[in-house]
């Protein structure tokens, strides 16, 4: 039955397992050097590749359950560069490869040999989204390892300016090696996978025949908000306030992002008009979606979204400059933002379709990738708007302010994300079964 279920990626031929198990040995020395050369970063990445690599062989007590060899030579490039070359401009690149690489072998253990379930588009997004989260994640550990251990320092020799430079070209990096991955990932599974299995298996008894039930998917799936875990919403519930109230406080809001970009066009502030408009058009899409799609939003998730946006708006009109912790509180908030967003979306996915089944620890773990890859995303794009400002001469509407600001944006990133990780299944199921009953009409 195991045999059964490692087609795809997973070639068991005596092969792919001696090649495979020839770069694990390479890969085990190589990280035994950065170890005694005190090249804690490269020795830390190598294990943990190492270990992901295996778990297959481990899980199933079969050396020759090896994933593709093709793939491990794309892990090992940078690590035999590192090694041999040290911090070289090709070891930037060719990190973001093996990192890609790592990612598409983890994603397909998840399919192949947990409860998850996925379909081919979901596992490829997810491919693009782990390699960015894996990407950030990789920057603020440097940094915060020089910080506690005096490790070498991201910025070692280089200003903060030209060590962000450096990062967001790594980010850039990290993009493309995502997509390249996503391709990777839809050739082989096309090529690998049986024409009468498909991809993914479905939720039958057999693919999920030597789980636990904790860990298998549920064969009825609650379709109902009534068979929802859903709570009573927190504001009501904790401080005993009307809807009335929290729609005033939404409304005062709006109105005060009013006289933010009131104030723009008078000033001919072109920040303040760009970033506070951009907040109003955002505090319209609850409307929207009550008018458009009947979908009714609770108000403590309109107060949410309209408080995330009037805090960035009044960042924005000076008070970044002012109060040093707004950047990071504006950053945790909108976060959570993204993060709800994600786990709304997703779960209502997961609740419509039988091919796609994340149970809550993978769903927990999704959302922190999620919000690592969007904070990645957004600081590309200031970046970006930074970049074409300086060339055509005009003023930054978004600014970037040096590396520690970003390493702090992404920290907050991820403190936003496990807040929403923790608390969303409690307070944003009902919205996924809202979804789910506009998605079957």
């Amino acid at each position: 039955m195991q045999t059964d279920r490692l087609d795809g990626l997973f070639d068991e031929t005596h092969r792919n397992a001696t090649v495979g198990w020839i770069i694990v040995v390479v890969l085990c020395i190589l990280a035994a050097i950065h170890a005694f050369e005190s090249s804690f970063r490269w020795f830390v990445f190598t294990g943990l590749a190492v270990a992901i690599v295996l778990l297959p062989a481990a899980s199933h007590r079969d050396p020759r359950v090896m994933p593709p060899w093709e793939l491990l030579v794309l892990v090992a490039v940078p690590v035999v560069d590192a090694t041999i070359l040290g911090e070289a401009f090709l070891t930037s690149i060719a990190v973001y490869i093996a990192v890609a690489a790592v990612a598409l072998v983890a994603v397909t253990e998840i399919h192949r040999f947990t409860a998850v379930r996925m379909t081919h588009s979901f596992a490829i997004a997810l491919v693009v989204i782990t390699t960015l989260a894996v990407a950030a994640t990789w920057n603020v550990a440097q940094w915060t390892s020089a910080l506690a251990f005096g490790t070498p320092s991201i910025d070692a020799g280089r200003s903060a300016d030209a060590a962000n430079h450096a990062m967001m070209m790594d980010f850039v990096y990290a993009t493309i090696a995502g997509f390249l991955a996503g391709i990777v990932f839809n050739r082989y599974a096309m090529r690998s996978t049986p024409s009468d299995g498909g991809f993914p298996p479905s939720r039958s008894v057999d693919s999920v025949d030597d789980h636990s039930p904790s860990e298998s998917a549920p064969q009825n799936a609650p379709d109902s908000p009534s068979e929802s875990d859903t709570a009573p919403p927190f504001l009501r519930s904790r401080l005993d306030a009307s809807d009335q109230t929290i729609r005033r406080l939404s409304r005062l809001l709006q109105l005060a992002l009013g006289f933010l970009f009131l104030y723009g066009l008078l000033t001919l502030d072109a920040t303040t008009i760009t970033n506070a408009g951009i907040a109003l058009a955002i505090t319209g899409l609850p409307a929207l979606l009550e008018r458009d799609l009947r979908l009714p939003l609770e108000p403590e998730l309109v107060l949410w979204i309209t408080g995330a946006v009037f805090l960035h708006a009044l960042g924005s009109a000076g008070l970044y400059g002012f109060l040093g912790p707004w950047d990071s509180l504006t950053h945790a908030v909108s976060a959570s933002i993204v993060a709800g967003t994600g786990y709304t979306v997703v779960r209502a996915i997961d609740l419509y379709t039988d091919d796609i089944y994340l149970p809550p620890r993978m769903l927990f773990v999704f959302i922190l990738l999620f919000v690592l890859a969007f904070g990645v995303i957004w600081e590309l794009m200031e970046f970006a708007l930074g970049f074409f400002a300086d060339w055509f001469g005009s003023e930054v509407v978004l600014a970037q302010h040096g590396i520690t600001d970003t390493i702090g944006d992404l920290f907050y990133d991820l403190v936003g994300a496990i807040v929403v990780a923790i608390w969303g299944s409690v307070y944003l199921t009902d919205v996924s079964h809202r979804l789910v009953s506009r998605f079957d009409e």
